[in-house]
């Protein structure tokens, strides 16, 4: 456990923060419609670090292009339909919540998104999962929170009250978002399957637009000063600084520095936009990063507890769809050191490692879904190919 984090990762997570918190209040400040603002939000993503991503995984496109990995098989539509249905929460994501933030202030449409780790807590409880205690005190200081802090919005109804729920409904759907992501990653590693959702959602939501008869073009300078801000600052930076810093610190420990999303967009708000935080939602504000927080925290202590003692019961075999399936090891005689089973990698149970975590944030749009995990020590990376290597992996130092 490391005791003290270096100079250039607290600048790193400084950044992040503050880049990441520039979406809301740039999404309101222009005058383009929210919808349209999302698909080139989301279309200036995909066309910078699309192409990049495919080169990382070019062997592995490769091969899913020639269809030697099965992914039209049958036992592959499954993860597929998962994939389409992922996209399409997270362009439903982006359209809520960029459009929350023109009708309720930039403080509140942040603070209720940021709820996204409660709405997760809950689809795993709904999918059997068993939460401790603390995360059930989390998810209802965050109601609470939420109730009180809209309560202004809920006397006064009309738009604010409308920007509330969307606000909601964009944190639910990143909470399926993410949910559909894990179960549509089986036979794709993440920067594949994080450019293919974002091709997806950017057609959807130029399907929408088109339909709508939205404008797509003829943007004025602020606008357009808009969406150069959101390709550089959430997209790039914030996107580039997180990473960095994932390969240097917590997962848990970044999701709750970015909490600190809301008064900086908050303050953003403020200086370019005169927009105020009334005085009477402060507190439920405060309560809505606490009950995330406990939360967040809560979940770390949950997805590490199976590794413990009788919470284990052995390695599951290797799927149809796998990779690759190594041979079984042969038998040694007694007293021969035993070799490493490669199926203890497979089922994430191997030494020290921590299970698979997942890290999400609004900010970086399609590219938002964070897979990481411990490597060992002296293991060998796996090739540039392999499906299990993460995306931090190529930002972590050795």
């Amino acid at each position: 456990m490391r005791s003290r984090i270096d100079p250039l990762t607290v600048a790193a997570m400084a950044v992040a923060v503050v880049s990441i918190s520039a979406t809301a209040p740039l999404t309101a400040a222009a005058s383009a419609s929210p919808l349209a603002m999302a698909f080139w939000r989301n279309a200036l993503g995909f066309a910078t670090l699309g192409p990049f991503l495919l080169i990382l995984r070019r062997r592995e496109v490769a091969r899913v292009a020639r269809g030697e990995r099965g992914l039209l098989r049958r036992e592959q539509w499954r993860p597929l339909a998962f994939g389409f249905l992922a996209a399409t929460s997270l362009a439903l994501h982006l359209a809520a919540f960029m459009t929350s933030t023109r009708m309720t202030s930039v403080a509140m449409a942040t603070a209720l998104v940021a709820t996204q780790p409660v709405w997760q807590a809950l689809i795993a409880a709904g999918q059997g999962v068993r939460a401790a205690p603390r995360t059930w005190a989390g998810l209802t200081l965050a109601v609470v929170g939420a109730a009180a802090a809209a309560g202004l919005d809920i006397r006064s109804g009309g738009t604010a009250l409308t920007g509330d729920l969307l606000a909601l409904a964009g944190a639910v759907a990143q909470a399926g978002y993410t949910a559909l992501s894990q179960r549509a990653r089986a036979d794709v590693s993440t920067p594949l399957f994080s450019t293919f959702s974002s091709l997806v959602c950017g057609l959807e939501l130029l399907a929408v637009c088109r339909l709508a008869g939205l404008p797509l073009t003829g943007f004025d300078k602020p606008t357009q000063l808009s969406l150069l801000g959101l390709l550089l600052l959430p997209q790039l930076l914030g996107l580039g600084s997180l990473s960095f810093a994932l390969g240097r610190t917590s997962a848990t420990t970044m999701s709750v520095l970015l909490l600190l999303e809301t008064p900086v967009a908050a303050l953003a708000a403020w200086w370019l936009m005169g927009q105020g935080i009334e005085p009477a939602a402060v507190p439920g504000l405060l309560l809505i990063i606490v009950g995330v927080t406990v939360v967040v925290a809560s979940g770390e202590g949950e997805q590490t507890a199976p590794q413990q003692g009788r919470h284990r019961k052995g390695i599951p075999p290797y799927p149809d769809h796998a990779p690759y399936t190594p041979p079984q090891p042969e038998p040694q005689p007694f007293g021969h050191p035993a070799g490493r089973d490669p199926r203890v990698e497979w089922a994430g149970l191997g030494g020290d490692g921590s299970p698979t975590i997942t890290l999400t944030y609004h900010g970086a749009g399609a590219f938002d879904t964070m897979y990481l995990g411990r490597p060992h020590a002296e293991e060998e990376r796996p090739p540039l190919d392999d499906p299990v290597e993460t995306w931090s992996d190529h930002v972590r130092r050795p």
